[in-house]
């Protein structure tokens, strides 16, 4: 990546894309986030330039600068990402840790956010705008579709197939060969071991159904 990016969200995603991107050797032009009350503070030495629809600096971004979402609040990083795809005809970029490790034959979309100490195993495709925290183990040929969240430490089995937003908590497995329907959650430290429906909530060991 040769130009500067400017990360979207001045959360804690947006401080570790940023010493994801310094690792890396790239330089952060700056946050943009909508809080009001960090516009013009800095976080770990970058400025919070403005707001995420501030034209002035989105004007820069697919001609000076890329882009990166760092939030993990699904409905904010899909209307950013559809507004950087629409406006500014662009597609925000990967942020990979350096002690992340991807197989040599893996398929990667765009926008997707890959934290320390995650591994990703041959034939496995990460669609666009995953968010991999730290430690997730990723086995082989898994398919995650865009906007799915993995949490700190979770190991997902090969052959497992998670579809669009769902949420998969910190320390959960997933046994190899289930399915986890789209917008699906899945609680911290669950064991997964039959298919988890559209939109179903699940939680324990093994995860059952949690009522509404």
């Amino acid at each position: 990546m040769e130009n500067p990016v400017i990360i979207f969200g001045a959360g804690y995603l947006g401080r570790i894309a940023k010493e994801i991107f310094e690792n890396n050797g790239n330089v952060v032009y700056g946050f943009l986030d909508d809080d009001k009350k960090l516009h013009g503070t800095e976080i770990d030495g970058a400025t919070v330039l403005g707001s995420t629809d501030d034209d002035g600096f989105l004007k820069l971004i697919g001609k000076k600068c890329e882009a990166c979402i760092a939030v993990d609040d699904n409905r904010l990083r899909k209307s950013l990402a559809k507004m950087l795809n629409e406006v500014r005809h662009v597609q925000p970029v990967n942020s990979i840790h350096s002690r992340a490790f991807l197989a040599q034959h893996v398929s990667l979309g765009h926008g997707n956010f890959i934290d320390a100490g995650v591994q990703v195993g041959v034939g496995t495709t990460l669609g666009n705008h995953t968010i991999l925290q730290a430690g997730s183990l990723i086995g082989a040929s898994v398919n995650l579709a865009d906007f799915v969240q993995v949490g700190a430490g979770s190991i997902i089995n090969s052959g497992v197939v998670v579809e669009a937003e769902a949420f998969i908590g910190s320390g959960v497995t997933l046994v190899s060969g289930v399915t986890v329907g789209k917008g699906a959650r899945i609680g911290a430290g669950s064991v997964v071991i039959a298919p988890v429906k559209e939109g179903e909530t699940v939680f324990g060991n093994p995860a059952q159904p949690v009522s509404r």
